[in-house]
C-alpha cells in the first residue's frame, strides 16, 4: 500500500482541479475515528485503480478552504471530480463495494 498524496488548499487547483485522471479526495481528520477506519481502504483503492484514478486526501483541520468550497460538513467525505466537476460523493465510512460502485460510474 502506498501513501496517499496529500493535498493542501494552496495546491488543489494543480493538483486535482486539473489532474488528467479523475480524482477520489478523502477529506479527513486525525481524530476522525471513521476517517481511521476507512483509510487503508482508501489507499488499497488507489492501488486497484492506479493508472485509471488518482487518489489523494485532504486534512480539513489544516485545510479549511476547499472542503467549505465542496460544502463538506461532515467528515469522512470522499468526492470524485472528473475535469474539476465533482461526479460522485460519499459521505461516512461505507463498504468497500459502494465506492467501487461509485468510481467505476466515472472511470
Amino acid at each position: 500500500m502506498a501513501d496517499l498524496q496529500a493535498v493542501s488548499d494552496d495546491d488543489f487547483q494543480a493538483e486535482v482541479a486539473e489532474a488528467p485522471l479523475p480524482v477520489l479526495i478523502d477529506f479527513w481528520a486525525p481524530w476522525c475515528g471513521p476517517c481511521r477506519a476507512i483509510g487503508p481502504m482508501v489507499e488499497e483503492l488507489a492501488g486497484e485503480y492506479d493508472g485509471r484514478l488518482k487518489v489523494v486526501k485532504m486534512n480539513v483541520d489544516d485545510n479549511p478552504k476547499t472542503p467549505a468550497q465542496f460544502g463538506v460538513r461532515g467528515i469522512p467525505n470522499l468526492l470524485i471530480l472528473k475535469s474539476g466537476q465533482v461526479k460522485e460523493q460519499i459521505i461516512g465510512a461505507v463498504p468497500k463495494s459502494q465506492l467501487v460502485k461509485a468510481i467505476d460510474k466515472v472511470v
